[in-house]
């Protein structure tokens, strides 16, 4: 397919009745060609060929797998195990355990949210889509554009954080058994290099297995979660509940004690950001207008009091705090506290450590899936859009995708893994989050659009309560950015600044150039065309 072919079909996708829906839907004619092919990428139009070409993968996912893969890719409580040192030292265990509460209600007031939508159009490309369908007709263009850049800049860092989270963790794990092992550095590129690859590999060429991958570490996610539960009050140290009511401003922020507690509690929504990945599996799931809503809601329930229950478990078990917050890894640090055995801690973190790897399997299949579907919307080069018809998978995203996160971990070379990991955490969370703002503004106005019509909701929606909660979700959402690129420790220096707002800078200056300098003149937003056709498939 040439460039004027491709301009041909954009074109024809753009008219729409501006309200996102098509005013003549293709959809059935299109489906008659998909299932006439032979496989081969050739139909009777170039238009159909295009489509077929951009949408040929495979329904592998069941309701119970997907909801496996999205439990174990937000892995709240081993997520928290990661930041667990910087919320001690901002906030102390107070803002641990309370700020948990309202870190769980907004993360579940925006993973319902995201449902609902999700319902409504369960594509890969997810969240600008659903701000081209819902947003005012002057302003989505503009808006999906934002958002779609946004989003993929902000998965492409949470894939870059998980690697990087993987790798400290295993490292910290060598150097708990070999203490002479120095982490950090080339050591950390190396592998997250290797972790990335092969799981990349595995994504291409096996990715019928990745689902019961994702099983197992779902099952395991659970299992784990209920050892550590029952094995750190029982053979732990047990503190009164007067541990919960614990202050700390170690960091630095000892005349605001409110900045102190508010910035240990966002390190808790780092865990709890991502719910939206199984929506970019929407194309490859069963039934997937119940299934992915379902999905998305069941497993930030399930996660929000498991984590809660985690948090409470862990800090009365902890042991002393300054201990805990000294140690390299506060985990291996109670575990060996708890069981005193060298080899019993190796085993038990071994197979937390696991999930991790299950994690970072789920992520590299989401954020591929999210730059196949931006390239052929039009955002990135629509080479990244072509499925592979042998493998069935979007082969050549994979390929960019581990290349990117590839390239970002080699800033850890010259420069400690905690700064640079810092860095993508604040971008990770703060680009996610600006995208679920557009959406949650967009579906708020649309329920107030009486002249288009109203809000036409999917069969997963949040009935009368609805406006409430999504609501809230903006609020909650808008009041942590504010938070995210604060300075974590005081005095500031190079080693402690939060390079948040810069790298958010950065990607917000990308996006406005590429809007103004070339995208407001020529792109015509999302290929409607193929929504419309994944749309149909899920009926």
């Amino acid at each position: 397919m040439d460039k004027e072919d491709f301009i041909e079909l954009r074109s024809r996708a753009a008219r729409d009745d501006g309200g996102g829906r098509t005013k003549e839907s293709s959809s059935t004619t299109v489906q008659a060609t998909h299932d006439k092919s032979d496989g081969s990428g050739s139909s009777g139009s170039v238009v159909d060929e295009a489509v077929h070409n951009q949408t040929r993968t495979r329904r592998l996912f069941s309701m119970s797998q997907l909801f496996a893969f999205s439990l174990t890719y937000m892995g709240t409580w081993e997520g928290w195990n990661v930041n667990m040192t910087s919320a001690l030292l901002n906030g102390g265990p107070r803002a641990l355990f309370f700020g948990a509460f309202l870190a769980l209600a907004g993360a579940w007031a925006q993973a319902a949210s995201v449902a609902e939508m999700a319902s409504l159009q369960p594509v890969a490309g997810a969240q600008y889509h659903w701000t081209y369908h819902l947003a005012p007709k002057r302003v989505r263009r503009f808006m999906c554009y934002l958002q779609g850049w946004a989003t993929w800049f902000g998965y492409v860092a949470l894939l870059a954080s998980i690697a990087n989270s993987v790798v400290i963790q295993l490292e910290a794990l060598i150097a708990f058994n070999h203490p002479n092992y120095v982490p950090g550095g080339w050591h950390t590129s190396v592998m997250v290099i290797g972790l990335c690859v092969g799981e990349g590999l595995l994504n291409m060429f096996a990715f019928k297995l990745v689902p019961w991958v994702e099983m197992t570490g779902g099952v395991l996610h659970v299992a784990m979660f209920i050892v550590f539960i029952i094995l750190f009050p029982v053979m732990g140290t047990r503190h009164n509940s007067d541990i919960l009511f614990l202050d700390s401003t170690a960091s630095g922020w000892v005349d605001k004690p409110g900045v102190s507690w508010n910035l240990g509690m966002i390190t808790l929504t780092w865990a709890l950001t991502g719910f939206d990945s199984a929506i970019h599996m929407s194309e490859e799931t069963k039934a997937a207008k119940s299934a992915v809503p379902r999905a998305i809601f069941w497993s930030i329930f399930m996660n929000s009091l498991m984590g809660l229950v985690y948090i409470s478990v862990f800090l009365i078990a902890m042991g002393p705090v300054d201990e805990v917050m000294s140690a390299s890894m506060p985990l291996i640090h109670v575990i060996m506290r708890t069981v005193r055995s060298e080899r019993a801690t190796t085993a038990l973190y071994s197979l937390y450590w696991f999930n991790g790897i299950a994690s970072n399997l789920a992520s590299i299949a989401s954020v591929s899936r999210l730059t196949w579907a931006w390239s052929r919307d039009g955002g990135l080069p629509i080479y990244f859009s072509y499925i592979d018809p042998k493998l069935r998978v979007p082969a050549r995203a994979l390929c960019l995708t581990v290349v990117l996160v590839s390239l970002l971990c080699l800033l850890n070379i010259g420069g400690t893994t905690f700064i640079v990991f810092g860095a993508i955490t604040g971008l990770t969370c703060w680009a996610l989050y600006f995208s679920y703002a557009i959406c949650l503004v967009s579906i708020i106005s649309a329920r107030f659009d009486q002249e288009g019509g109203g809000l036409k909701l999917g069969s997963w929606n949040l009935g009368r309560f609805g406006l409430a909660i999504n609501c809230f979700a903006l609020v909650y959402t808008l009041y942590i950015m504010v938070w995210l690129p604060f300075p974590h420790s005081t005095p500031v220096d190079a080693a402690g600044m939060n390079y948040c707002a810069p790298m958010v800078g950065f990607v917000l200056i990308f996006t406005l150039g590429m809007w103004f300098g070339w995208a407001r003149k020529n792109w015509p937003g999302p290929n409607v065309k193929i929504r419309d056709f994944v749309i149909a498939q899920t009926s």
